[in-house]
Parts: structure tokens; C-alpha cells; sequence
């Protein structure tokens, strides 16, 4: 056999197992989209199993509350104790409930409910924007202390916030601060946990070669931060804005020792007040399905913020995805 007939062989068997080779990653690819495991091992089967009735087990730990919580605030109080705690009752009195809730003592859940959207807004996004240029500028810059300050931050991250919560009251209210909106917001622009993970989340998705040539192409600081890096930080940001929020919105501890009126709380303290005078008979006592009413109400936000925010993380992780 002549070289030029055994290359052409060789060329000809290379082009069978490459297009054997392509038939099989196809086949292999369709199989991954349509949902149909790919040979896995006895061991991966039971491991699958396991995993999937953990994940179901979770969702049902989450999701029962939730819907008994549902189905108690569309019952009449009376029904609480003699329907079925899974179902509708009788009566659907979900919008009746409703008009109950705002309309009890003047209106002071209403009251509530802006107080909660107040802290959660300032305290929440403003958290969230100082967590931020801190993490960008620990993350590409280069200054003295900045491994101190990623040790600070580390050991804050392990301190409950329950802990400090007395001292920052001491401190307060030497400085005249106690018993306004102010002791509930300003503690929690600082959060430890939103700056970790933009410090990390810089490091990753931010390549100095691009800061260093936007700065020789003669972009000032505040430029390079608004028009290259805050696009790549979009999903960290939008994912530290969902904890400050959930954070905020559930504080319970800081508000309860920080504000003395009433009209001054949020719904996690109101609705404890509320749960507090259902059980004094010396008070004028609150109908069980107004608090959970109230509760179910206090939900509705956060899910909404979820919701909204959701796509923006989305579409901000499939972005940082494509390489350019």
C-alpha cells in the first residue's frame, strides 16, 4: 500500500469516528435537555433518590406553614377552632378580614406597614449600596489595611447581631437617638454579610486588566465604578439587596428595644403587641384571624420583591456567563 492510499485510510477512519464521536454528543446533549439520566451507576440512583426526598421534604417544610396561613386568613375567627385547618371554612372572609385588620385602633397596622416599608427601603438599599462600594474598592484596590479590614469583616460576620443590639442601645441613647426611626435604620446600613459577599463576588467578576485599562483611557474612579464594574456586580448586588431586605423587613430584637411608640413599630413588633393583648383579658382583646390576616399580609412584599427582583438576578448571572 502506497503513503498517499494509507493516508487517505487514515483520513477516512478519522472522519468515521469523528462524525461517530459528534452522533454520540448529540444524542448525549438531547438526552440532558429532555430530562433522561445518562447511565447513571446504581450508587448515583440511590444518591438521586435521596436527594430529590430532602429537596421535597424542605419544600414541604416551608410551604405547609405557609398555606395553613392561607387558608386561616380567609376564616371568620369562630371557624379557627372548628374547621378544617387545611381547607376553606364556610364563610371566605378573606376581604372582610382584611378591612378588619387596617381599620382596628385607628388604623395603626396601615401605621405598621409603612414603618416596615420605610426601614426595610432605607435600611435595606442603603446596606446594600455601602456593601458594595466597600466590597469593589477591598476587592481592586490596593491600600494599607485592606486585609485587616477582610479579618474585621470575617469576625463580625460571627458575632450575632442579638449580641451587640444592648451596646448599640447604650450608645443611643447617649447621643439622643433612641425612641426614633433613626436607632432602627442606621445600625443596619451595616451589614457584615452583604460586604463578604461583595468583596468575593468583586474578586471574581471584575478583571483588573479592564479596570486598569479603563484608568489609562483616562476614566476617573467614580466612572469606572458606575459604567464598567456596577453591570458586573448587578447579580451580587441584587442578591445582597434580598438579604438586607429580608433582614430589615424581620427585625424584631432592634426595633422592640429601640422605639417606645407605638406608632413607631414595625410589623414584627406590632404583631406581637397584637398577640400579647389576644391573650391579656385586661386589654381590648384582638380576633385571632386579624393577626394572621396581618401576618399574611406582612408576607405579600417580600414575595413581591422575589418576584421583581428575580429577573434582574437572572439576567444579570447570564450575562457574567457569556465571555466576550
Amino acid at each position: 500500500m502506497s503513503a498517499a492510499t494509507r493516508s487517505a485510510s487514515l483520513k477516512r477512519r478519522d472522519e468515521k469516528l469523528a462524525i461517530k464521536d459528534h452522533k454520540l454528543r448529540v444524542k448525549k446533549q438531547k438526552n440532558t435537555q429532555n430530562g433522561i439520566p445518562v447511565q447513571l451507576t446504581p450508587t448515583q440512583k440511590i444518591l438521586n433518590v435521596l436527594l430529590h426526598l430532602v429537596m421535597l421534604l424542605m419544600v414541604v417544610y416551608c410551604l405547609v406553614p405557609l398555606i395553613w396561613l392561607v387558608f386561616s386568613s380567609t376564616k371568620t375567627n369562630d371557624e379557627l377552632y372548628t374547621a378544617n385547618a387545611m381547607w376553606f371554612g364556610d364563610h371566605f372572609a378573606l376581604w372582610d378580614n382584611i378591612v378588619q385588620t387596617f381599620t382596628f385602633e385607628d388604623g395603626e397596622y396601615g401605621r405598621w406597614l409603612i414603618n416596615t416599608l420605610v426601614y426595610a427601603a432605607v435600611a435595606g438599599l442603603g446596606a446594600t449600596l455601602f456593601a458594595t462600594f466597600a466590597g469593589y474598592a477591598i476587592a481592586t484596590m490596593k491600600f494599607h489595611g485592606r486585609k485587616a479590614l477582610l479579618w474585621v469583616t470575617l469576625l463580625f460576620m460571627s458575632i450575632p447581631s442579638t449580641v451587640i443590639t444592648v451596646p448599640l442601645f447604650l450608645l443611643y441613647s447617649k447621643m439622643g437617638l433612641t425612641g426614633t426611626p433613626l436607632a432602627v435604620i442606621v445600625p443596619q446600613l451595616s451589614n457584615p454579610f452583604g460586604l463578604y459577599l461583595m468583596i468575593i463576588y468583586a474578586q471574581t467578576s471584575i478583571p483588573i486588566s479592564l479596570v486598569e485599562a479603563a484608568r489609562i483611557d483616562g476614566a476617573n474612579t467614580w466612572t469606572i465604578f458606575w459604567k464598567i464594574a456596577f453591570p458586573l456586580l448587578s447579580p451580587g448586588f441584587v442578591t445582597t439587596l434580598l438579604f438586607a431586605l429580608v433582614g430589615t423587613w424581620n427585625n424584631y430584637f432592634l426595633p422592640l428595644i429601640m422605639l417606645n411608640d407605638v406608632r413607631d413599630y414595625p410589623l414584627t413588633v406590632g404583631l406581637n403587641v397584637w398577640m400579647k393583648m389576644a391573650g391579656d383579658a385586661s386589654y381590648h382583646v384582638v380576633p385571632n384571624n386579624m393577626i394572621l390576616t396581618g401576618s399574611l399580609i406582612a408576607v405579600v412584599p417580600l414575595i413581591i420583591a422575589f418576584l421583581f427582583l428575580q429577573k434582574y438576578w437572572q439576567s444579570g448571572l447570564a450575562a457574567g456567563a457569556v465571555k466576550q
